[in-house]
């Protein structure tokens, strides 16, 4: 029988999985085979064996491990710089930036590239073998709340100062250009962040908030930390919003008080149900300021912005209790907490009742995050399928030379590739925003990109990730292999900063507010970037298919004035969808259609298209909203739920 050794990663807490640049740590273990000692070889009175026969009973004989010709059970897949392998990234770079800022950020890029396969991955490994620990009382029985990360988690928020990832985007070395030069940086940290995108997301909300409020002097101190290159400066912060009624409605779900004192501070007393990166040095919360009369005003107008430390300056929690710690599927490298506030010392930042909209500046950065992280693993997985595709060999030949499993690998990098380019656009109309350079069709576009975008990549991002993994069989499914790591970690970009069908309500409210001006400003801009390509004979297929679209998605919006409330609502996800699809497909049409553009750039454009871009008008058209309306009343909704159970 064979007989396997144990993998060594098993038995070596010390171990360093990522051996030859390589993201994922090696993990293929050879096994011994059967003996070859009681194979009866004769095959005849005095017959010689062959020297040929003897060489395959000597291989038999030999550990399988030590046969020089025996190639591994399975090779791991690696890959070098991810900016010099990013080809879509470079290209994109290389079309946007003036001359001297290209050079620039493609020095840095570069070198940033080698710093993330030398060093910021392997950290981003140990980040996900040592995940927090909660020590909530001390040897003596004395409650501490100390909430213990590794050594690999606080090296990385060291690295991300360094690398200016947060201050790049408020230094404006590059004017408008400075938030793509961030956003770019971050796409290439994070799959090897091991978590740390997360509180850095926070950190670069907290931070536009504060000059969203124009740097009052109370804050510059805190803004100037949270913008520090200077590693021992550097600060992160918390977003405590979500609480035990609510989640993304934090209008009703906010129960959480604010008392004034003497001082003018506030102290804040409540349970915050949900805090990600609770190890943060400060954060920006919503309370309910308490009146004389001991009144709170319910309602998102009863809810005001709150700044404070978590720590004092002894280090000691500011009046916050530690309850526990998250027990998730996935982001298990970041402390995700239940705090209890009693009485923790905070400051009003916002006006008295303007805490949602104060904190809206927050949302949206914070949003472009999870895109930023979205598109980025969906890179990661692709890269890494198409790296074992090079290698593994099934039904004798490599997988590259199956045509179905790059046609899946090809499907997934045109799903990638649209989210990127909606990605960038995204980021660079936030930096025209910044620096004031952003015209009002620039800022209703960016406001009606944000959450489209958010909502759009998050669905996208899981499939893929699903897609990915099954490309490596069986291996995808090892968690030694590192990869369940990143599909757990992508799963939640679907529902952190509002879920699909919050972003998707959100759409309509951000058309509704700007009176049909964002819709106009939408289809204005789709249309100028198809004639780019108007004189492209191998486009013109797609962009047919586009023109088709837009056509369908106009019928929609004129056609949803007549309406009711409820059809909107039901059609308000696949309206959504529509928008990305539509948008993104304009993006790749315009990448396409460059002179150097690459005949993947160009089949990229042509497969998005082929897709259903308007499946909103689709369901439209088939009534399926009004039969969708019917099910909502019917039993057939509610059929085996406990309230329909009388045995429950």
């Amino acid at each position: 029988m064979f007989t396997c050794r144990l993998p060594w990663w098993r038995s070596s807490a010390t171990c360093k999985p990522w051996q030859s640049g390589g993201f994922l740590p090696r993990l293929w273990e050879r096994c011994q085979p059967p003996s070859g000692k009681g194979i009866n070889t004769a095959t005849g009175q005095g017959q010689q064996v062959g020297t040929q026969e003897k060489q395959v009973l000597e291989d038999l004989e030999m550990p399988l491990a030590r046969r020089e010709t025996e190639s591994l059970f399975q090779e791991q897949p690696e890959t070098g710089n991810q900016y010099l392998e990013d080809a879509l990234l470079r290209s994109y770079l290389k079309t946007h930036l003036p001359p001297k800022v290209l050079e620039e950020v493609n020095r840095d890029l570069e070198r940033f590239g080698n710093r993330l396969l030398t060093q910021i991955g392997p950290l981003g490994w140990e980040c996900e073998l040592n995940p927090p620990v909660f020590r909530q009382y001390n040897a003596w029985g004395q409650r501490v709340d100390q909430i213990v990360t590794c050594s690999a988690w606080r090296r990385m928020k060291e690295i991300a100062a360094e690398e200016g990832l947060i201050a790049e985007a408020y230094e404006r070395r590059y004017s408008n250009w400075s938030r793509l030069h961030q956003a770019v940086k971050l796409y290439l940290f994070s799959s090897s962040s091991g978590g740390f995108n997360c509180p850095l997301a926070m950190t670069d909300g907290a931070a536009k908030v504060i000059e969203s409020l124009g740097i009052p002097g109370s804050l510059k101190n805190p803004f100037d930390h949270l913008t520090s290159r200077d590693p021992k400066k550097f600060w992160t912060s918390g977003q405590w919003m979500t609480e035990r009624r609510g989640g993304s409605d934090v209008a009703n779900g906010t129960e959480t008080v604010a008392r004034k004192q003497p001082d003018g501070t506030y102290r804040l007393y409540g349970f915050k149900w949900f805090t990600s990166a609770a190890d943060s040095d400060v954060t920006l919360t919503l309370a309910r300021i308490v009146d004389a009369e001991g009144h709170v005003k319910q309602g998102s107008s009863g809810l005001s912005l709150f700044f404070l430390k978590v720590r004092d300056e002894e280090g000691k929690l500011n009046s916050i209790q530690v309850q526990r710690l998250k027990d998730k599927l996935g982001t298990r490298q970041m402390a995700t907490a239940e705090l209890w506030l009693d009485g923790a010392k905070a400051e009003l930042i916002s006006a008295e009742g303007r805490g949602v909209a104060s904190i809206s500046n927050m949302l949206n950065i914070t949003r472009i995050h999870n895109v930023i992280g979205a598109v980025a693993s969906m890179r990661r997985m692709i890269s890494l399928s198409r790296e074992y595709a090079r290698k593994r060999v099934a039904f004798g030949k490599l997988l590259k030379d199956h045509p179905l499993h790059m046609q899946t690998i090809a499907r997934m990098e045109v799903q990638a590739r649209g989210a990127f380019l909606l990605l960038m656009e995204t980021v660079r109309l936030l930096g025209l925003a910044e620096t004031n350079k952003a015209s009002e069709q620039d800022q209703l576009l960016l406001r009606l990109l944000v959450p489209v975008a958010k909502l759009y990549t998050g669905k996208q991002a899981s499939a893929v990730a699903v897609e990915a993994m099954e490309s490596f069989g069986g291996q995808g499914y090892m968690e030694d292999t590192g990869l369940p790591v990143i599909l757990r970690d992508t799963l939640v970009l679907s529902i952190w900063e509002g879920t699909t069908n919050i972003l998707s309500l959100d759409v309509l409210r951000s058309l509704t507010k700007s009176q049909g001006q964002a819709m106009a400003v939408f289809f204005c801009t789709v249309q100028k970037k198809l004639e780019l390509a108007s004189s492209s004979a191998k486009l013109e297929p797609a962009v047919k298919q586009m023109q088709d679209a837009v056509s369908s998605l106009a019928r929609f919006t004129r056609a949803a004035g007549a309406k009711g409330a409820l059809t909107m609502e039901l059609a308000a996800r696949d309206f959504s969808y529509s928008l990305a699809r539509v948008y993104t497909g304009a993006l790749l049409i315009e990448h396409a259609a460059r002179p150097d553009a690459s005949p993947t750039d160009i089949s990229a454009a042509r497969r998005w298209c082929n897709q259903e871009l308007c499946p909103v008008a689709t369901e439209l058209e088939n009534s399926s909203y009004e039969e969708e309306e019917a099910l909502l009343d019917s039993a057939l909704v509610y059929e085996g739920s406990p309230a329909q159970d009388s045995r429950l």
